[in-house]
């Protein structure tokens, strides 16, 4: 069985990849930045030309041509009985649009084009609107644009870490924060009180917190409290946390409270930039990690905790309409039975990522810090990929995950990108 068979429902969305269509992976930043920044500067005095096609307007401007399907154009009206601009909700029912609609009449100005529909209806449709909400304008921006990096690539941007006082004060340094975790996918504050009360308020300035089966605050050593390698002094490679979740969380925060011995150290990997490589390299193999879905299983029965969790998707998840990462979902340690490939595609699968495997383990790849009291670090956990080399003594930690949504709805109420 060929996997374009296997997925012939995917692969009516998902196109193949080719280095003529590659995915716009976080390395493509500079290209990235300068296509949104476009799409959100159109010049107003920009020509226009515009053509009616059987069920499509043809739509060129700012050196896009675009099209736009009439039922799309007649959802989208936001005149005032189709659109609440105070709730910024639709007001008309898409069930009673006719899917054949055309309009009746079209004129166009410096800044808009206006369609009559039949009834009647005059819709206004702002000319940069359009390039800004076109799929030809989408298929060639980054949802979110990334920095993807290696240990020297991050090391050499001298990245800052926020200070608590001014975090916990002022919006300017959490905005500054927020996008520096933005671009590279882990950020850091430095001058926290080494304590559990203080790193939660520390982490409620950003988000909520999500509670799961692990508390909702963690403070845990080595004392295998729980079924899992983390509450052990044991080495552990590097992998993203809660792939058997459906959803696996989206911020992961940390901080050292004391460790009182030796090792310890936490790595750190860019998956983004691994996966970049893979694309580059060998774009089959990329555009198997991102069809295939992969189980990921959670056993635990100690003590008090019985818990059997199973989470299910490819190890690399992409936008269909532009092939951008946004998750890696990467954990050896977790992943279960693979029951989800025909045999036929199973060593190809081994193969793809064996080579995504390697990315990740180059020395070069990998950015070793050493956790301290007072330094909370916070981490992609949908990007970047972490581990710890193993630990002699008394070491204790707290942290907890955030709910990514509200994460990155207080970056965009800080007027950052996200």
């Amino acid at each position: 069985m060929s996997l374009a068979r296997m997925f012939c429902r995917l692969n009516g969305y998902l196109q193949p990849i080719s280095k003529a269509r590659a995915p716009l992976v976080s390395g493509f930043i500079r290209t990235q930045i300068e296509v949104r920044h476009w799409l959100h500067t159109v010049p107003q005095s920009t020509s226009c030309h515009w053509q009616l096609q059987e069920d499509s307007l043809k739509l060129s401007y700012g050196g896009l041509v675009m099209h736009f399907a009439y039922v799309w154009l007649r959802d989208h009206c936001h005149s005032a009985s189709c659109f609440n601009s105070k709730t910024n909700q639709r007001n008309l029912d898409t069930a009673n649009v006719e899917l054949n609609i055309r309009p009746a009449n079209t004129r166009v100005d410096d800044e808009n084009i206006f369609l009559t529909w039949p009834d009647g209806h005059v819709t206004r449709y702002n000319l940069s609107w359009l390039a800004q909400n076109s799929y030809e304008g989408q298929n060639q921006s980054a949802m979110q644009p990334h920095i993807i990096w290696n240990s020297d690539i991050y090391t050499s941007a001298k990245v800052p870490s926020a200070n608590w006082d001014k975090f916990m004060s002022c919006d300017d340094e959490l905005k500054k924060f927020l996008g520096r975790f933005l671009l590279y996918g882990i950020a850091f504050v430095e001058g926290v009180p080494p304590t559990v009360e203080a790193t939660e308020t520390l982490t409620q300035r950003v988000s909520l917190i999500r509670e799961t089966m692990y508390g909702k605050m963690w403070n845990f050593t080595s004392d295998f409290s729980r079924g899992d390698t983390a509450y052990t002094k044991l080495a552990l490679d590097r992998h993203t946390d809660t792939s058997y979740f459906q959803e696996p969380c989206g911020i992961q925060v940390f901080h050292c409270l004391r460790h009182e011995g030796t090792g310890g150290r936490t790595l750190l990997v860019d998956g983004f930039y691994s996966a970049d490589k893979v694309l580059q390299n060998t774009p089959e193999n990329f555009e198997l990690l991102a069809q295939v879905p992969i189980k990921h299983e959670y056993i635990e029965n100690v003590s008090d905790h019985h818990n059997h969790m199973i989470g299910i998707g490819p190890v690399l998840n992409v936008y269909p309409w532009n092939n951008e990462v946004y998750m890696i979902r990467y954990n050896n340690y977790d992943r279960a039975v693979i029951n989800t490939i025909p045999h036929d595609i199973v060593k190809r699968w081994y193969v793809a990522h064996r080579e995504l495997t390697t990315e990740l383990r180059k020395p070069e790849n990998e950015l070793w810090i050493k956790l301290k009291p007072g330094k909370v670090f916070f981490i992609d956990n949908w990007r970047v990929l972490h581990g710890r080399e193993s630990f002699t003594g008394l070491r204790q930690l707290c942290g907890c995950y955030l709910t990514r949504d509200d994460f990155l709805n207080t970056a965009r109420s800080l007027g950052l990108h996200a």
